[in-house]
């Protein structure tokens, strides 16, 4: 590990209001940064409904412009210290909503496991739920692996980035998962579309059933990115937040 403190580079904050009622952080996925965001934000921050909330977008430690270092080991324990530092240094005076998306699903669910009382409630975007059985089913290994390459395909090297290769191993494949969003005590909305094949929705209901107090789920159209049938659902949250 670095021996600065580790903090996520902030790359986005806006509020149409000069008394926000209401503070969204945006975590993105794997691959990606926060311009993941870009569309979702246009739309979001010109709702009229949402006037009153403050949106901000970070960069994950080895994405974007937030830190990059072979020391780093890209792992919960240093991106979620590295979420929690950010937010700090927001110095927020209202509840707080995290929104993530794919990768960044697990580290805000993982955040709000670990701030428990902190978090008024997660949206999680497109969140592959997989079970310690999936993970050690060799045609899910075989699934996983394509899926690799595919991104390689567009990202060239990634498959030797350490943030990438640990970010998989350490997050993404990590078998306690599935029981930290089954004993999650955060408000929860997941929002998956119907052609996803990258979140094993058929885990979903399963999920739903173990945690029916705390989780819900909205399923819309479209595959995995942060399209505009999902971020329309992300609005439709927010303002249920805003009323409630």
């Amino acid at each position: 590990m670095l021996s600065k403190k580790l903090i996520l580079k902030k790359t986005h904050d806006f509020s149409a209001s000069k008394k926000p009622e209401l503070t969204v952080v945006l975590i993105h996925g794997i691959a990606s940064d926060s311009t993941t965001y870009n569309n979702a934000l246009a739309y979001l921050e010109g709702t009229v409904s949402l006037k009153n909330v403050r949106f901000v977008t970070f960069d994950l430690l080895g994405s974007g412009k937030s830190v990059k270092s072979d020391k780093l080991e890209y792992d919960y324990k240093e991106q979620i210290e590295a979420l929690h530092n950010a937010i700090l240094k927001l110095k927020l005076d209202t509840p707080l909503v995290l929104v993530g998306h794919s990768l960044g699903s697990f580290i805000v669910t993982k955040y709000a496991d670990t701030y428990k009382k902190s978090i008024k409630k997660l949206i999680l975007v497109s969140a592959p739920v997989y079970t310690p059985e999936d993970l050690k089913n060799p045609a899910f290994k075989a699934g996983m692996e394509a899926f690799k390459k595919a991104v390689a395909l567009k990202n060239p090297g990634i498959l030797k980035d350490k943030m990438f290769i640990n970010s998989m191993a350490k997050i993404v494949e990590n078998p306690k998962n599935y029981k930290t969003l089954a004993e999650l005590k955060t408000r929860t909305v997941m929002i998956y579309g119907n052609e996803d094949q990258l979140i094993a929705a058929y885990n979903y209901p399963k999920l739903l059933k173990d945690n029916a107090k705390y989780i819900s789920a909205i399923k819309t159209i479209g595959r995995h990115g942060v399209t505009r049938d999902k971020y329309n659902k992300v609005r439709e949250v927010l303002e249920e937040v805003l009323n409630a």
